[in-house]
């Protein structure tokens, strides 16, 4: 159910973005849990930690099911994203922030390639 104006707006967004921006929009959400996620280890707070790391996962297993392996890059990105998740498990059972750095990181890398890929495609792949 949605409460608020701003509810309504990211699920128009969501709903009537292209499949690069979509793409992208994972990332951001992934790369916005993870920070989370670290910040919360650093305060201590178990709880936040785990609440936005087990969020960060599940995005990563979204981006999972979004490949299209009908093109040998899914294969190579299936196996980072499968890193990706075993180092966030790592990160969240240890509480050591220095996994999902390391996964914040790849994030943030990916994500700028895919922004540039979406550039280089044309204005139908406009983000």
């Amino acid at each position: 159910m949605i409460n608020s104006p701003y509810q309504k707006y990211q699920q128009t967004q969501t709903q009537t973005a292209s499949k690069p921006k979509l793409l992208i929009m994972l990332y951001d959400g992934a790369i916005r849990f993870i920070q989370g996620g670290i910040e919360g280890i650093e305060q201590n707070n178990y709880e936040l930690a785990n609440r936005n790391l087990c969020k960060a996962q599940a995005v990563v297993h979204e981006l999972i099911s979004s490949l299209n392996f009908e093109y040998p890059l899914a294969n190579n990105l299936v196996a980072i994203y499968e890193y990706m998740l075993h180092r966030l498990i790592e990160s969240n059972v240890n509480k050591n922030v220095t996994p999902a750095k390391e996964v914040l990181e790849h994030l943030k890398e990916l994500r700028e390639a895919w922004v540039e890929a979406s550039k280089s495609l044309g204005a139908g792949f406009a983000l």
